[in-house]
C-alpha cells in the first residue's frame, strides 16, 4: 500500500521511507504540506497519510484541514498526523482539523508500525462498505431475472433525458408469452425473458435506455427523433429470424412495440399512455409490428 510521507527534515523522512519499506508499505515523499496535497491529487494517490505537523509554507494541521475540504466522502483518505508537541490543545486542534489520529515525537517504531497497520484495517472497511453499497444501489436498480434496469429506474432515467431532450418512447410486449410458459414451463419462459433482453441490449447504441417495465413487457427509450421506425423494425425481424436460447433449446418469439415521439420537456406519463395505447393496436392488426402514436403536442410521430 502507498503511504505519503511529508517531512520537512531529510533524516527524519529518509528514516521514514527506510522503515516503511521494511514493512513492505510503498513511501510516496513530500517535502511540505502543499506538495503533499499536490501528490493526493487524482487516481492512484496513497490513502493511507503521515503529515508531519510542523512544515514550512503548508503546516500538517493546515494540509489535513485544506485535504478534507476537497476529499471525497466515498473515499477518504486515513491521515496520522506526526508532532513534538504532547499538550492535549495541539492533540484536539489536530484531530478536529481532520486527522484521524497522531503519533507524537519521539515515535517508537512498533507503536508507528501498529496505528498505520489500524489506518489500513480502516481503508479495507471503507472500501468493503463502498463495495456493499454500491451492490445495493446496483439491486435496486435493476431487475433480478434479466439484469437490465428495472422499472423504477428506467422511469427515473427517462424523466431526467426527457428535460434534456426529446425522446422515443416504446414500449415492447413479447406475443404470446402466456403460451411459451404454458408450453415449455416457467423456468425456460425466465430464459427466454433473459435472453431477450441480452439480444435487444446488444444492439442499443451509446445514451439508449431499456428496462423491465413488468411481466413480458419493456421499455426503449432513443435520445433522438431520427430514423427510429427502422431500429425498431430491425429488433423485430432479428427476434423473429432467431431463436432465443434456453435450457430446452431455442424458442422463437415475436414482439409488439407502441412508441411515441415527445419533445424535450414533455410529461413521461403522456407519452406512456400514447405508447401503450400503440401497444395494443399493435397486438389487435396481428402483432409483430411497430405502431407509432401521435405525439402528445398533436404531431404526426
Amino acid at each position: 500500500m502507498k503511504v505519503l510521507v511529508a517531512e520537512d527534515d531529510l533524516t527524519s523522512r529518509t528514516l521514514l521511507v527506510s522503515v516503511l519499506r521494511k514493512w513492505g508499505f510503498e513511501p510516496v515523499v513530500a517535502e511540505d504540506g502543499e506538495e503533499a496535497l499536490a501528490l493526493l491529487e487524482g487516481a492512484g494517490a496513497a490513502r493511507l497519510v503521515l503529515l508531519d505537523w510542523s512544515m514550512p509554507r503548508v503546516d500538517g494541521v493546515e494540509a489535513c484541514r485544506r485535504l478534507r475540504e476537497r476529499e471525497d466522502p466515498d473515499d477518504p483518505p486515513y491521515v496520522v498526523l506526526l508532532t513534538g508537541r504532547s499538550e492535549k490543545e495541539s492533540i484536539v486542534e489536530g484531530l478536529e482539523a481532520g486527522a484521524n489520529d497522531y503519533v507524537t515525537k519521539p515515535y517508537d517504531n512498533e507503536e508507528l508500525r501498529a496505528r498505520l497497520r489500524v489506518g489500513e484495517r480502516m481503508l479495507a472497511l471503507q472500501e468493503a462498505l463502498n463495495g456493499a453499497k454500491a451492490a445495493l444501489i446496483h439491486q435496486a436498480r435493476h431487475d433480478g431475472l434479466t439484469g437490465i434496469l428495472n422499472r423504477r429506474a428506467v422511469l427515473e432515467e427517462l424523466e431526467r433525458l426527457l428535460l434534456r431532450t426529446g425522446v422515443v418512447v416504446a414500449l415492447c410486449d413479447l406475443d404470446r408469452f402466456k403460451e411459451v410458459n404454458d408450453r415449455h414451463g416457467h423456468l425456460v419462459g425466465d430464459d427466454v425473458l433473459r435472453a431477450f433482453a441480452s439480444r435487444i441490449g446488444e444492439r442499443l447504441e451509446k445514451g439508449d435506455l431499456f428496462g423491465r417495465y413488468g411481466g413480458e413487457e419493456f421499455l426503449l427509450g432513443f435520445p433522438s427523433p431520427g430514423e427510429n421506425r427502422p431500429r425498431l423494425e430491425g429488433l423485430l425481424r432479428d427476434l423473429s429470424s432467431r431463436g432465443l436460447p434456453t435450457r430446452s433449446g431455442e424458442v422463437r418469439v415475436t414482439m409488439s412495440v407502441g412508441a411515441v415521439w415527445g419533445r424535450g420537456g414533455g410529461r413521461l406519463d403522456l407519452l406512456l399512455a400514447r405508447a401503450d395505447e400503440a401497444l395494443y393496436r399493435a397486438k389487435r392488426e396481428g402483432r409483430d409490428r411497430v405502431v407509432f402514436a401521435p405525439s402528445p403536442e398533436g404531431e404526426a410521430t
